[in-house]
């Protein structure tokens, strides 16, 4: 048998084995979301986010505006807006980030900026006091129904995940989120990413 086309063969097996057994780790960084209204206020009437990147998510994207955020004790500065605009602000961060401006941030699903704490937005042109909006993104896996079934998980259910990173770890606690709009990946943020050694390319699998 030729070489080469062995060497093929095998990668393919490689992959297939991959996408059966393990799910690819994303880390996020801190960034905004923000509303028509706030995009209103902070960049000026009827203006439009400029998208600089597609994000791994179909639909999300990475902006070039960037902004200030400031809490009671400090300020993040070059802090990247993601788009599309939402119905609601809200601002993501770790833990450590949290802390270095003042904030206590409750670890919540996105979109649940109920009991949270607020901060405020700064553009070149203006300023934003939200009197809540700060989360700690929850670890999650957005996942396909076909990759659900696959791994024999539903919406909404907690879940452990073994990361294969430089630390290896399980991670308690993860929220399935299952939709047809989603590309599978496992979400965590920078606090998790250094506890787990992440690097781009990391492998997870779910633990049942």
């Amino acid at each position: 048998m030729d070489n080469l086309f062995l060497e093929d063969v095998i990668k393919e097996v490689i992959r297939r084995v991959k996408n059966e057994v393990f799910l690819e780790v994303e880390a996020s960084g801190r960034h905004v979301h923000l509303s028509r209204k706030h995009i209103d206020m902070l960049f000026g009437e009827g203006y439009q986010l400029t998208k600089a990147k597609d994000l791994s998510q179909p639909g999300q994207y990475a902006c070039k505006e960037r902004v200030t955020v400031t809490g009671p004790k400090g300020s993040m500065s070059n802090v990247i807006v993601l788009g599309p605009e939402r119905s609601e602000t809200q601002v993501e961060v770790s833990l450590t980030d949290a802390l270095s401006v003042g904030l206590r941030a409750p670890v919540k699903e996105s979109g649940d900026i109920i009991n949270t704490p607020g901060v405020t937005i700064s553009s070149d042109k203006n300023s934003v006091k939200l009197d809540k909006g700060v989360i700690a993104a929850k670890r999650h896996i957005h996942i396909t129904p076909e990759d659900a079934q696959k791994f024999d998980v539903e919406d909404k259910e907690i879940v452990k995940v073994k990361v294969f990173g430089q630390r290896p770890l399980i991670f308690d606690d993860v929220v399935i989120r299952v939709s047809p709009k989603f590309n599978t990946a496992m979400h965590i943020d920078y606090d998790e990413a250094n506890a787990c050694g992440f690097s781009k390319g990391t492998l997870a699998t779910i633990v049942k």
